[in-house]
């Protein structure tokens, strides 16, 4: 995997997470920057000056107690260092400094050791080494004298300063609050557009959710309402196409009726001809009416939880019903999905119909397989053992009317997957195990 693939793998997918990401970078590294300008400077700074500070009080006891070295006067500067310079001496008489009685700092990331030590090198120049774990409040320095040891206790608070703690809160707590209003503000926006997905969906699947209404950015409430003007005009659409389409119908059945009524009185010689001629018109009619009925259940039924499982097995009973010889393979549980039932039994009816034509025996079977994050795909197969279709003919015959062969699909097939495509889903066209042709369809899950 090159390295533009790993990055591209750790950007977030979804539109809330990478405007977080866009939000949250320049704001760490403009935090980061600020915290090492403050930590390599600043920080650096006040830290060695107070260093120094205490060094060059420590220095001062040790010049004092190498100038007054009697009893009396060692307690009179003890006392003058704890009031005046806030530090707490002791002296061990005879006492030498261990190789190996040093001990580091409690805070590592600061440079309070580093910045005490130089310091005491530079104006103590005897021997020393520091505590900074036996006491939490306090830095505990051993100076090597002469004739022993003397143990000066200072305050921690003399070495470090407390901006360093307003610093580092403000940093972060200033980060947090601007990713927080981030987050929520664009939480809202992202969920505007969400709801716009989830209902072009179901407007795709044909639920009818009724408009949208519009929320979010300016942006997002000019997409949801040019969503809700074309919801509108598909409606009108469908609407119009099924009215034309019921006085088409009207209009071709009545000269239909009379050619039947016509074609039932010729005369007994002519009736071989005649009844030749009532097929061809009784079949017309089937189309019409198919393609009507067809055009009405889409402008009109609403998409309801269905069991996929039982809507095949009502479509393979009617087939065995009409002699076809149908095996049926279902899962052993149900696959319940938001559909339009009667367009959907009138898709696999036409399947199961158009194998019936061309084939002996036919398999039917329901699954459930995966199709990536978006979740599951139910598929049913539909397999014969007709000739079948040309593999570079298959895609034309899901046109109306198309002629093989091995016979005509007439409307059968687009009506099919007119109505897959209506749910989501598709059709296609495979080799069949079985010798014959495959018909796979495939809805969201």
């Amino acid at each position: 995997m090159t390295f533009a693939g790993f990055l591209r793998r750790l950007v977030p997918r979804g539109l809330l997470g990478r405007a977080l990401l866009i939000i949250l970078v320049p704001l760490v590294v403009l935090q980061v920057i600020a915290l090492y300008l403050f930590y390599g400077s600043h920080l650096d700074v006040i830290s060695r000056r107070l260093a120094a500070a205490v060094s060059g009080d420590v220095a001062m006891v040790v010049e004092l107690l190498s100038r007054h070295p009697r009893e009396e006067e060692r307690g009179w500067i003890f006392r003058e260092a704890a009031w005046r310079l806030d530090l707490s001496l002791a002296f061990e008489q005879g006492a030498v400094l261990g190789p190996a009685s040093h001990r580091g700092a409690s805070l590592p990331l600061l440079p309070l050791e580093e910045d005490l030590d130089d310091a005491m090198r530079e104006r103590v120049r005897l021997p020393f080494d520091t505590d900074w774990q036996s006491d939490p409040r306090s830095v505990i320095i051993r100076v090597q004298l002469p004739d022993g040891v003397l143990h000066v206790e200072a305050a921690r608070k003399r070495l470090f300063s407390g901006t360093l703690y307003l610093f580092v809160i403000w940093v972060v707590g200033s980060a947090l609050l601007l990713f927080l209003v981030a987050a929520l503000f664009m939480k809202n926006q992202v969920r505007a557009i969400r709801r716009l997905a989830e209902a072009s969906e179901a407007f795709g699947r044909g639920r009818d959710l009724g408009p949208m209404k519009p929320e979010g950015a300016a942006e997002a409430r000019q997409a949801a309402l040019a969503f809700n003007s074309m919801q509108g005009r598909i409606r009108r659409f469908v609407e119009s196409r099924t009215e034309m389409l019921a006085g088409i119908s009207h209009d071709l059945r009545t000269p239909l009726t009379r050619l039947r009524l016509g074609l039932a009185m010729l005369p007994e010689s002519a009736q071989a001809d005649a009844q030749a001629m009532t097929q061809d018109v009784e079949e017309m009619d089937r189309l019409i009416a198919a393609y009507l009925s067809f055009a009405r259940g889409e402008g009109i039924e609403q998409a309801a939880p269905a069991d996929l499982a039982e809507l095949v097995g009502e479509a393979a009973a009617k087939a065995r019903r009409d002699g076809a010889l149908v095996d049926l393979a279902l899962p052993g549980e149900p696959i319940v999905l938001p559909v339009r039932a009667d367009a959907l039994r009138r898709c696999l009816g036409n399947l199961l119909d158009n194998a019936r034509r061309h084939a002996r025996r036919i398999a039917v079977a329901l699954s459930r397989v995966p199709r990536g994050e978006a979740g599951t795909w139910a598929v049913v197969t539909v397999d014969d053992d007709g000739p079948g279709i040309p593999e570079a003919q298959r895609e034309e015959a899901f046109k109306p009317f198309a002629s093989f062969s091995s016979g005509g699909t007439g409307l059968g097939l687009a009506i099919a997957r007119d109505i897959a495509r209506a749910h989501g889903g598709d059709i296609v066209l495979e080799d069949s195990p079985l010798g014959g042709l495959r018909a796979r369809v495939r809805l969201p899950a």
